[in-house]
C-alpha cells in the first residue's frame, strides 16, 4: 500500500488578504511595543509569543487539512461469479452459432464465462478472480433445504476480494433463497463497484409435461381397491392423450388412459387393488411427448403400506329395521371388520342380541369404548333404557379425542332428535326440524343427486369413472323415507341431496360429512340403502358402507402398537409445511394415559434428527399433540416413545415435494437488470460478451482511498491554541504588565 501525504489549504483571496494585513500590522505593534521598553529581552519573547498566535489563528482561517492518500500495490480486482445451481441444467439456450437450432443448457451456456482463458486480456491490468455460487447437488436430500442465493455472494464480494472494482454475474437471476439482491446492489452502488450481469435462458417456460403431484393414502388393505389422485400440470400448447402408468415395487402395473389439458393442470387418478400384504412403492409415469423438452419431472414414486387388519366397528341401535339389519350382515361378512351390535328393543326385557356379533350392554369406561374405530348410532336417543348423558359425552370424546369416526342413521321413531341436546348433539352435520322429528314418508320412492363434491368424494364413488359413477346414482333404487333435516352445519361437506324436495335453505342434506376434532362425522339422512341390493345383490351397498368404515377409520390406523397410536394431518404433507401430530397413549390395562411425557424422534432421509416433545390435550383421553415442520422430501423415520408406560412405537411418513430448485423453470432477466440498474453498471447478452472485456478494460482505475484530518477544527489545534493563550496571559502577569 503506497501512502501519499500533504498538507492542504481551503484559500479564498479575501482570506488571504485579510491574513497577510493581520499579520503585517501585528508584527509592526509587536515591535513598536519591543522598542518601547528598550528591547528587554522578556517583553521581545512576550510579543514573539503574541505573533506566534496571530499567526497561528490567519493560518487557521484558511482552513488547513491534513491529507494521506492510500492508493493499493496490487491490481484492481474483478469478481466473476457464475451460477451452479440445479435450475441452470435447464436445456432453452439456442445457440448463436450455426446451426441456431441447437439448444443447450444454461450452464453450457456460459462455460466459456467460467475458464480463465477468456479473460486473459485482462489480466495485464487487473486480476480476475472466477467463482460459483449456489452448487447444491439436485439429486441430494440438501436441495431441498437451500436454493439460490443472489444477495449473499454479493454482499460478501467486497469482504471477500481485495481491491474490488467491479463484478460479473452470470445467472439466470432464479433466486429464491436469502434476502433480495438489491439490497447488496445498493451497497455496492455506495462503494463504487459495479455489476455486470449476463442473463441466461429463456424467460417463459419451455414446452413440458410435468408431474406435480401424486397422493396415494399412506397404507391400504388386501383386496381394496385405492384410489390414487395425481396431478399434471401442461405447458403445451395443445391437448393430446396419453396413457399414464403406474408400478409398484413388486412388478405390478395399472394404466389409464388420460386427457391432458393444454396451458394448464389436469388432475385425475388410478385404482390400484394390491393383493398381498407388505411394504410397497408406487412410481407413476407419463410418457414423454413429442414437443415436450423437459422428460424429467415425470414420474414421482411414493410408498405405501398394505395390512391386513380388523377395524372394530359398534352399531347401535333400537328396532331392528331392515337398514339395520342389511348394514350389520354387510358389515359382519366384511373380513376386515370385526362388528359389535348394541339393540335397544323395546320388547326384550335386557339389551343385547342373540349371536356372538351382539353385546349386553353400551361399552362401559375409556378403556371398553377406545377400542372401537367406528361408531355406527341408528334410531336411538337419550332417554332410559337407551343411551345416557355419559355415553353420549364419552362419545362426543372418542371422536373428538381419539379419531374415531360416528354415523349418524336416524329412523322414523325420530329418537335422535334427543341427542341434539346432548354433547352429542355438536357432532350432527345438519340442524334437524324439531316440528317433525319422525321425518318424512311418501308411497312414491324419491332419489339422492350428488352434489359437485359428492361426486369426487371416495365415500360415494360407486363405479370406476365419474360418468359411470353418476349413472349409478341416478339409477339406484329410491327411498321412501328420509330424515326430517333442515340444512348443513356451517364447515359441512354435503355429498348428496333430496332430488326434489327443497326448502329456504335449497336441497335437503341426505348424506354430509364434517370433521370434528380428530376424528369425522357422517350423517344419512335416509334408511332405504338396503334397497340398493335390489337386482345387483350386494355390489353397491358392501362398497358403500366398506368405504365408509374405512374412510373414517383410516386416519385412527395410520400407526398404532398394542399401547399407541399415532396419526398426523395432512395426510400427503408437503416441504415445508407444519404437520400436525397426534397421538394416543394407554396403560397396559387398556385405560387411557391421562398425563405422561411423550416425544417423538424424527429422522429426516439426509439423515438430520429432531425430537418433538408431546403435550396433553385430552387429559382422561390420553391425547397428545404436537408440531412438526418437514424441511426434507421423502421417507421420515419416528420413533414415539412414552416415559411412564415405557412403550415404544415406530412408525413413518412420507413427504412429497422436490427441491426448491427446479429445472425447467423460466428464467427470471428482469432480476439481474434491476441489479445492474441500481449497482450503475450494465446488462450484457450472451452475444456480447466481448463487449464485457472492453467495458472492463475501459474501466479507470479506482480512486486512491483518501482520508483527511481538517486542522482548523481538531481538538487537538484547539487545545494548543488554548495553551499559547494562557502562555501569553501569564507571561504579561510575570514582567509586570498586569
Amino acid at each position: 500500500m503506497n501512502t501519499v501525504r500533504s498538507l492542504t489549504f481551503i484559500w479564498a483571496p479575501w482570506v488571504i488578504v485579510a491574513s497577510v494585513l493581520v499579520v503585517a500590522v501585528t508584527a509592526g505593534l509587536c515591535f513598536l511595543a519591543w522598542k518601547r521598553t528598550g528591547f528587554r529581552r522578556s517583553i521581545g519573547i512576550l510579543e514573539l509569543l503574541r505573533f506566534s498566535i496571530v499567526c497561528l489563528v490567519a493560518v487557521l482561517f484558511n482552513q488547513p487539512e491534513w491529507v494521506e492518500e492510500f492508493r493499493p500495490e496490487e491490481k484492481p480486482t474483478i469478481a466473476v461469479l457464475w451460477d451452479h445451481s440445479a435450475s441452470m441444467e435447464t436445456r432453452d439456450v439456442t445457440n448463436t452459432e450455426p446451426p441456431s437450432t441447437t439448444v443447450t443448457t444454461r450452464r453450457e451456456a456460459i462455460q466459456q464465462l467460467t475458464q480463465p482463458e477468456f479473460w486473459s486480456s485482462l489480466q495485464q491490468k487487473q486480476s480476475v478472480v472466477i467463482q460459483s455460487f449456489g452448487g447444491a447437488d439436485p439429486n441430494s436430500a440438501s436441495a431441498a433445504i437451500h436454493g439460490t442465493n443472489l444477495n449473499e455472494p454479493l454482499a460478501e464480494a467486497p469482504r471477500q476480494f481485495k481491491n474490488l472494482r467491479a463484478i460479473v454475474m452470470a445467472s439466470d437471476g432464479d433466486w429464491n433463497e436469502g434476502e433480495p439482491p438489491v439490497q447488496a446492489a445498493s451497497a455496492l452502488r455506495l462503494k463504487g463497484i459495479p455489476v455486470f450481469t449476463i442473463p441466461v435462458g429463456s424467460s417463459s417456460r419451455l414446452p413440458d409435461v410435468e408431474l406435480l403431484s401424486l397422493d396415494s393414502p399412506t397404507f391400504g388393505i388386501t383386496g381394496k381397491s385405492i384410489r390414487i389422485p395425481f396431478t399434471i400440470d401442461s405447458t403445451l400448447p395443445r391437448e393430446h392423450v396419453t396413457t399414464v402408468v403406474l408400478k409398484t415395487s413388486d412388478g405390478d402395473e395399472v394404466t389409464k388412459e388420460i386427457r391432458i389439458a393444454p396451458m394448464g393442470r389436469t388432475s385425475e387418478w388410478l385404482i390400484w387393488k394390491p393383493k398381498t400384504t407388505g411394504d410397497y412403492t408406487l412410481s407413476l409415469e407419463i410418457p414423454k411427448q413429442p414437443d415436450e423438452l423437459v422428460p424429467d419431472n415425470n414420474k414421482l414414486s411414493t410408498p405405501i403400506a398394505i395390512r391386513e387388519e380388523k377395524l372394530r366397528v359398534l352399531v347401535v341401535e333400537s328396532l331392528p329395521r331392515w337398514e339395520y339389519r342389511y348394514l350389520r350382515n354387510a358389515l359382519s361378512r366384511d373380513p376386515g371388520v370385526e362388528v359389535s351390535c348394541l339393540l335397544f328393543h323395546p320388547g326384550l326385557s335386557k339389551a343385547g342380541g342373540g349371536n356372538k356379533d351382539y353385546i349386553k350392554q353400551f361399552p362401559k369406561g375409556l378403556d371398553e369404548l377406545s377400542k372401537f374405530d367406528v361408531v355406527f348410532l341408528g334410531d336411538v336417543g337419550m332417554e332410559d333404557g337407551q343411551l345416557s348423558a355419559e355415553d353420549c359425552r364419552l362419545l362426543k370424546g372418542l371422536v373428538e379425542h381419539q379419531a374415531s369416526g360416528l354415523v349418524f342413521m336416524p329412523g322414523w321413531q325420530g329418537k335422535q332428535a334427543s341427542l341434539v341436546e346432548s354433547e352429542v348433539g355438536d357432532l350432527c352435520p345438519v340442524v334437524f326440524d324439531h316440528s317433525q322429528p319422525g321425518g318424512w314418508g311418501s308411497r312414491t320412492a324419491s332419489h339422492f343427486e350428488l352434489t359437485e363434491l359428492g361426486r369426487r368424494s371416495l365415500l360415494t364413488k360407486l363405479a370406476d369413472t365419474q360418468d359411470d359413477n353418476i349413472e349409478v346414482w341416478e339409477g339406484l333404487p329410491g327411498f321412501q323415507w328420509y330424515a326430517p333435516a333442515l340444512r348443513a352445519k356451517a364447515g359441512c361437506e354435503v355429498l348428496a341431496v333430496h332430488k326434489d324436495v327443497s326448502n329456504e335453505f335449497g336441497r335437503l342434506p341426505l348424506l354430509a360429512t364434517r370433521t370434528f376434532g380428530a376424528g369425522k362425522v357422517l350423517f344419512m339422512g335416509t334408511d332405504g340403502a338396503w334397497r340398493w341390493r335390489k337386482g345387483v345383490e350386494d355390489k353397491y351397498h358392501y362398497r358403500f358402507w366398506g368405504q365408509v368404515v374405512r374412510w373414517m377409520a383410516y386416519q385412527r390406523n395410520m400407526a398404532k402398537g398394542e399401547t399407541m397410536r399415532l396419526y398426523y394431518s395432512p395426510e400427503q404433507p408437503q416441504v415445508r409445511q407444519t404437520i400436525a401430530l397426534s397421538a394416543n397413549v394407554m396403560e397396559k390395562s387398556g385405560e387411557p394415559l391421562p398425563k405422561g411425557d411423550v416425544t417423538a424422534r424424527i429422522v429426516a432421509p439426509s439423515g438430520k434428527a429432531e425430537t418433538v416433545r408431546f403435550s396433553s390435550s385430552g387429559d382422561e383421553w390420553g391425547a397428545f399433540a404436537s408440531r412438526f415442520t418437514a424441511e426434507e422430501p421423502g421417507k421420515h423415520e419416528v420413533t414415539l416413545t412414552c416415559k411412564q408406560t415405557g412403550a415404544v412405537l415406530d412408525a413413518t411418513f412420507f413427504v412429497q415435494g422436490s427441491a426448491i430448485e427446479r429445472i425447467g423453470r423460466a428464467a427470471r432477466p428482469e432480476v439481474l437488470e434491476e441489479i445492474a440498474r441500481v449497482s450503475q453498471g450494465q446488462t450484457m447478452t450472451l452475444d456480447r460478451l466481448e463487449q464485457v472485456l472492453k467495458t472492463l478494460a475501459a474501466l479507470p482505475e479506482p480512486p486512491p482511498s483518501v482520508r483527511r484530518v481538517q486542522l482548523w477544527c481538531h481538538p487537538f489545534v484547539a487545545s494548543v491554541l488554548v495553551l499559547l493563550l494562557g502562555a501569553f496571559w501569564i507571561g504579561r502577569k510575570v514582567v509586570g504588565l498586569i
